[in-house]
């Protein structure tokens, strides 16, 4: 029985869609091979055997709002990016420019500081363009901020609870002048 509810676990239907693209050929008469990445799905099980990986779940799961407002907001500055551009660079580029959703893949290219060869030609558009990168450096940096933040939280949580497991006293040395005083005052020498 309790094989049956381990089979229905996550990390069992993981296992299995990682073994998969290997057997799947001697049933169908397919080619797989792109199938084969599933394999990277193992990966999925570090968090049960890393400490570091639980820890950026755990920041992920906690600073989810704020995450959320900031690919929210990084879609508004695309969106917004790509309808100025489009309206500045239209005129004087109608076949590169041609439409705003495709204007998109250029906001997204220059938000990302990836570089493609739509290039605004007008000085307006490279005051634009040029605005929109830096705002592009500032936006990608945002969730750094959240998740570095994050795990400074976590390590300080973790080195509030530091307990000796048997006894319950903290872990930590007090700090030297603590322990002078707890001696009565004599220094050593």
């Amino acid at each position: 029985m309790a094989r049956l509810r381990y089979i229905l676990t996550p990390l069992a239907i993981l296992d299995l869609l990682a073994i998969l693209p290997f057997y799947l050929p001697l049933i169908v008469p397919f080619d797989l091979r792109y199938l084969r990445m599933l394999r990277m799905l193992r990966m999925a099980k570090f968090g049960r055997y890393s400490r570091s990986v639980r820890i950026l779940r755990d920041v992920l799961a906690d600073r989810k709002n704020e995450l959320l407002a900031a690919a929210s907001l990084l879609v508004a500055v695309i969106v917004m990016a790509s309808g100025l551009m489009y309206a500045v660079e239209h005129e004087a580029q109608p076949t590169v420019f041609t439409s705003i959703p495709a204007t998109m893949w250029w906001a997204v290219a220059t938000l990302s500081t990836m570089g493609i060869d739509m290039r605004p030609v007008t000085p307006a558009g490279k005051i634009l363009a040029s605005l929109i990168a830096i705002c592009g450096i500032l936006l990608f940096a945002l969730p750094a901020g959240i998740v570095s933040s994050g795990f400074v939280e976590k390590y300080m949580e973790a080195r509030k609870s530091r307990t000796c497991p048997h006894c319950g006293k903290s872990l930590e040395k007090p700090p030297a002048s603590a322990a002078s005083v707890e001696r009565g005052g004599q220094r050593g020498g």
